[in-house]
């Protein structure tokens, strides 16, 4: 801990320098939260079955200026999704490359760009969302991210506005060191607005990095957002990902996090509906071998009623690998008709795996339907047994199971593209090949 309150110190005036006043005191609170939260340890019972404090080496470089290479966006990173056409914003190292345009206005409205650039051109927008849903006080990561990110995604969608194609982020860590990377993002869809967002984690190196990456997400009134997340890191990464959702009015959220690689992974997803006729739909699946940690942990909470959530996440675990999944469901007094359905299912293809599931629900209204649950498991020997009989290998058949049992998370997926390319991946992932859905220079572990 006193490692990054010496960074804090030690590049104050640069981190705050181009601040304005609202972000400098932002900046200087956050610190003094971390100061009192620091890091958290398996004292903490939200930490309990992950230690991210092993992770975190003091060694390691920080990513406080924007990277000092020459290089093409193409060079780094070709989608190849078929058929996949995208808004598309590659962002290295926390930093929105700085030979591109830093602020991209559409005639739709539409305004993808720098964090940090954002802060100086639209301070209206951004200081009315910006750091207004996470929670500082209390978590010492948060704080962190608050008090040293420079720069990362500002998203803008204005009301009304349709997007016809997704907006994809892809975020690459690239160092000849071990690093840590922060970056902060802000996603804001205002009133009946729709977008589709996927986020790509992608690491292009065989060094050790760390990411502590915080996002904001406000879905306005009668507006709709799908959002998701592809991690395919290299298994010397880790990362701890914050995202904090806002619902209002009638608005519509998806989430879909699909984990094929990483070291350590630890992914926080905290939903708020904050008005009537919210709908919340969060969908997970993790496949992990060797010596992988894979954490998510989701919280959504019910504060008004007549709102929906449905929740689903899956594992695949294999060789020593561990999974945890603790998702929170609260229901406030006030949100009567509440409807809030958790799972959480896994398989377990070794001895050597483990997993701790803990789905929760704390409920304080009575007019609800609200109910949830978890599975640890393995494959079903009498499917396995009819596969069989009709022909079919023993290692096709559990790739036949494997893959029917990721799939009812792979098809929540609405962009057909993206979806058929995934069914690729973890089909491949499944079958022990090392897939990217990236072409690179640099051949990743």
């Amino acid at each position: 801990m006193n490692r990054f309150i010496e960074i804090f110190e030690k590049n104050k005036s640069n981190l705050i320098s181009d601040n304005s006043d609202y972000l400098k005191i932002l900046r200087l609170e956050a610190i003094e939260n971390f100061k009192k939260t620091g890091i958290p340890t398996t004292k903490n019972e939200e930490w309990l079955h992950t230690d991210i404090q092993k992770v975190i080496k003091p060694e390691y470089a920080f990513s406080l200026e924007p990277p000092k290479i020459e290089y093409n966006i193409d060079d780094f990173f070709k989608c190849d999704v078929p058929q996949l056409d995208t808004y598309m914003f590659v962002i290295i190292n926390g930093w929105f490359p700085q030979q591109l345009k830093l602020i991209n206005e559409y005639e739709n409205g539409l305004i993808v760009g720098s964090i940090a650039e954002a802060q100086k051109k639209y301070p209206e927008i951004v200081e009315k969302y910006f750091s207004k849903y996470i929670d500082n006080a209390n978590d010492g990561l948060s704080a962190l991210n608050t008090a040293l990110a420079k720069d990362g995604i500002f998203i803008y969608v204005p009301e009304n506005l349709i997007l016809e194609k997704p907006i994809q982020l892809v975020y690459i860590v690239y160092s000849t060191e071990d690093i840590i990377v922060q970056h902060r993002n802000l996603i804001v869809a205002e009133k009946n607005s729709q977008a589709k967002i996927v986020i790509c984690d992608h690491s292009l190196h065989f060094n050790k990095s760390f990411t502590n990456a915080a996002s904001e997400i406000f879905v306005g009134e009668n507006a709709k957002v799908d959002y998701y997340k592809i991690q395919n890191s290299s298994n010397n990464t880790s990362q701890n990902t914050i995202t904090q959702v806002q619902q209002e009015r009638s608005s519509k959220f998806l989430s879909n996090v699909v984990t094929l690689h990483g070291g350590f992974i630890r992914n926080n997803l905290n939903v708020k509906q904050n008005a009537e006729g919210c709908q919340t739909n969060l969908y997970g699946l993790y496949l992990s071998d060797k010596e992988q940690h894979i954490d998510n942990h989701t919280y959504i909470e019910h504060a008004f009623p007549n709102c929906t959530s449905n929740e689903k996440y899956k594992g695949i675990l294999d060789d020593k690998s561990e999974g945890v999944f603790r998702g929170k469901i609260l229901v406030q007094p006030d949100a009567q008709k509440t409807t809030a359905y958790q799972a959480n299912n896994n398989l377990l293809l070794s001895d050597s795996a483990s997993v701790n599931s803990e789905p929760q629900l704390e409920i304080y209204a009575d007019d609800v339907k609200c109910s949830h649950g978890a599975t640890i498991g393995q494959l079903d020997q009498d499917a396995l047994f009819y596969l069989r009989s009709r022909g079919i290998s023993n290692e096709e058949a559990r790739m036949m199971l494997m893959h029917t049992y990721a799939s009812e998370i792979i098809n929540k997926i609405n962009i057909e593209p993206l979806k058929e390319r995934m069914n690729d991946l973890v089909s491949k992932r499944l079958r022990g090949e090392l897939s990217r859905c990236n072409h690179c220079f640099i051949k990743c572990c």
